[in-house]
């Protein structure tokens, strides 16, 4: 008797939710596109695209900027610590050549602009120098290494960016 109780007393609001008050389906658009309008627009259900019957997307991906590749390919030979294309940053892992053990660099770069152009990245590159395991100096290093950086990333970005037009016509 308990148990009959207990799935009656379960399955009355699922069987009440099927015929909910005023809802008549003659005045309900049998368009799926034109319901989920309604719906969107008297704040009901969710949405899972921009706009509904959009075909594409407007999203940029890291393959499609050529800046983004240009840095990666450019600093390629060094381990990554971050790279977070969304946040416009890629930071790389301390880096020796192997033959002084004791001088290792780290690269930065900080995207400002998707544009090519000489100020569309803040490229740093910080210098570690150490006496003894514990004992490190870290330091930015400024002059001809990051302009040398900075035009390698832009000559790579300009040259990717002329293949992709060249591909589009």
């Amino acid at each position: 008797m308990t148990k009959n109780i207990f799935i009656i007393l379960f399955c009355l609001p699922l069987i009440y939710s099927c015929s909910l008050p005023g809802a008549d389906a003659r005045k309900v658009s049998p368009n799926a596109k034109e319901r989920a309008l309604k719906n969107s627009e008297e704040g009901q259900g969710f949405r899972l695209m921009n706009s509904i019957g959009s075909k594409g997307t407007n999203f940029e991906f890291a393959s499609s900027n050529e800046l983004w590749r240009a840095s990666l390919d450019t600093i390629d030979f060094m381990p990554l610590t971050t790279a977070n294309y969304s946040g416009g940053i890629i930071v790389t892992d301390w880096y020796s050549d192997g033959q002084s053990l004791d001088e290792s660099l780290k690269v930065t770069i900080r995207f400002l602009t998707n544009e090519i152009r000489s100020d569309a990245i803040d490229l740093k590159v910080f210098y570690k120098q150490c006496n003894s395991i514990n004992s490190c100096i870290v330091s930015e290093k400024k002059g001809e290494l990051v302009n040398e950086l900075k035009k390698e990333i832009l000559k790579k970005a300009t040259k990717y960016k002329k293949l992709a037009e060249a591909e589009n016509k």
